[in-house]
């Protein structure tokens, strides 16, 4: 009996701790969910703090990329333009009175800007009937200048563009006859003694010709300029326009000052004769003054001998008056 009652006590205790165990492990169960909560939902407020910055990102990125697609798009537009610029130029260039006229319309351009409009004439006829593009009316020395923008460019442009050295050298030969033949008809044209300078000038439009022919054609260069015939290209041609410039500067001041010279020189011989004429005033004036005197001192004598005739008493007769 004892036995028994010991065994229920001990049962008793050990459903007593069993249940504390089961009521801690509730407990701590209650805390581990409850800390598991709050680990979740600071794991959903971070991972939607990233959604939310990874979507920011990703629209940042896509206006981006929208911006760069508008700026490959107007570069596009630009390269397209700009290629149709380049067919055009070459259309241009491949025309022989389109290359002229653009020419032209380059040199017009500089000479309208550095010299003044009664310095140069377009399209001037020469006393041998040839028309040069422009004429520089400098005074002689060294005299009126002519001006050539026609250029033969087909053979520079097949030695840029020729693929082997044999086909460059043909273009080469054929580029130096080009241009000693165009030289020479300047130098025949456009050189007339006691009309025209003894040089004239041939106009390049292009710089990359210009700088190719002096470089690599320097005595064909000199050639010209022993014929008269100076190669300038639009930076050169802008510095002679600017010693031209000067030139008619000069000139302009040399013919005011002759005008002034004459006028100062009509005007000393309009005071010499004024001099002259206020002489012959002054001697008439001191003529004029001696009369004067002369009238005066008759008039004296006059008055004088009235009032001696008034003062001589004459008794009347009266009865040889009557």
């Amino acid at each position: 009996m004892l036995l028994v009652l010991a065994l229920r006590g001990r049962r008793g205790e050990q459903l007593a701790r069993i249940g504390a165990m089961v009521e801690a492990l509730a407990a701590a169960q209650d805390r581990l969910s409850s800390l598991h909560d709050d680990r979740m939902r600071d794991q959903e407020r971070a991972l939607a703090t990233r959604l939310d910055a990874a979507a920011d990102r990703t629209q940042a990125t896509a206006l981006a990329i929208q911006q760069r697609l508008s700026v490959i798009d107007a570069a596009r537009a630009n390269i397209e333009a700009l290629g149709g610029q380049v067919t055009s130029l070459a259309a241009v260039l491949g025309n022989k009175q389109a290359r002229g006229a653009m020419g032209e319309v380059q040199l017009r351009d500089l000479v309208a800007d550095r010299l003044p409009a009664a310095g140069y004439a377009w399209q001037h006829t020469l006393s041998n009937g040839t028309r040069c593009d422009c004429l520089i009316r400098l005074p002689f020395p060294p005299g009126p200048i002519a001006v050539d923008s026609k250029f033969p460019l087909e053979a520079w442009a097949a030695m840029q563009d020729a693929p082997d050295a044999g086909a460059r050298n043909l273009a080469t030969r054929r580029f130096t006859q080009d241009i000693r033949k165009h030289v020479g008809d300047i130098s025949q044209k456009y050189l007339i003694p006691g009309e025209t300078a003894e040089g004239a000038l041939m106009f390049l439009p292009s710089e990359a010709v210009h700088a190719t022919l002096h470089a690599a054609h320097g005595d064909l260069v000199a050639e010209a300029a022993r014929r008269g015939v100076h190669i300038v290209g639009p930076s050169s041609l802008w510095a002679v326009l600017n010693t031209m410039r000067g030139l008619l500067r000069d000139a302009r001041l040399q013919d005011e000052a002759r005008r002034i010279r004459h006028e100062v020189e009509a005007l000393a011989e309009d005071t010499a004769r004024l001099e002259r004429r206020v002489a012959a005033l002054r001697g008439h004036f001191a003529n004029m003054q001696q009369d004067v005197r002369d009238i005066e001192i008759t008039a004296e004598k006059i008055v004088r001998r009235g009032e001696t005739i008034r003062a001589l008493d004459i008794p009347e007769d009266r009865k040889a008056a009557e």
